[in-house]
């Protein structure tokens, strides 16, 4: 049986620089990221090159990409959070063309390494942080005191919200990272079954049409996944992005 964890390997493509001992290399994550955003690149440059007035379907599904984004910022900051829609925008493409992508046999997933996910992640708690104090200065940290809190016990809420708050970024990388590298360490499982099954005979090609069919089920419902997936990191990223705008609401 294949190692189902083996698709998750960094592998060495070519040495780009060494500095201090430390080599660095272009791996095959990296292609994928390359690949991830000169396709988003080129699918709506393309798509968005003629703008007609009755859209086809490549013009179609980019206007659906922006409506989608741009609504979902607008339920969750207001007409405001709007100045973030490119950064938003951007982060729901990657993390959503990289799921698709890694769902093509023989790719790379990069949304199932905890480092791009996380550094995905920590741009976004680093541009609440920024943008919040530069907004608002000193009236941003009264995101973490609550109104109508009695003060003998306002310590103790001060320190469960700067946890909270902290803790962000780890919440919001794992869950990509963990639904991602889940999912496709189950679909490596039932297809390494199908595999062993089909090398016994006639019995075990009988045997296999059960973890085909769990294979093609497990298929569809990542297909699911890479969209919600997707969907929840960007409305994450939109509800933190509110406390930047309107701290303490």
């Amino acid at each position: 049986m294949a190692d189902p964890v083996q698709q998750f390997e960094i592998v060495k493509l070519f040495p780009v620089a060494k500095i201090g001992g430390q080599e660095i290399a272009f791996t095959n994550s990296a292609a994928f990221m390359v690949l991830a955003v000169v396709g988003i690149t080129g699918f709506l440059l393309t798509s968005t090159a003629r703008r007609a007035v009755v859209p086809g379907r490549m013009q179609s599904l980019a206007e659906l990409s922006y409506e989608f984004v741009a609504s979902t910022i607008g339920s969750t900051t207001g007409k405001e959070g709007m100045r973030f829609f490119p950064f938003v925008f951007s982060l729901f493409m990657f993390v959503l063309v990289a799921n698709l992508v890694g769902l093509v046999p023989y790719t790379f997933t990069v949304t199932s390494h905890i480092i791009i996910t996380v550094a995905l992640a920590m741009s976004v708690f680093l541009t609440v942080v920024v943008y919040g104090v530069w907004k608002h200065g000193l009236h941003f940290f009264g995101l973490f005191v609550p109104k109508g809190i009695p003060i003998f016990i306002l310590p103790l809420i001060v320190f469960i919200e700067v946890l909270s708050f902290i803790s962000r970024p780890i919440s919001h990388s794992v869950r990509l990272f963990a639904n991602m590298l889940a999912g496709h360490i189950t679909l490596k499982v039932f297809a390494s079954f199908i595999t062993l099954l089909g090398g016994l005979g006639a019995v075990g090609i009988a045997s296999a049409v059960l973890p085909l069919a769990m294979v093609i089920g497990l298929t569809a419902l990542e297909l699911l996944v890479a969209f919600l997936q997707a969907y929840v990191f960007t409305i994450l990223t939109c509800i933190y992005l509110n406390d930047a705008l309107h701290p303490g609401h």
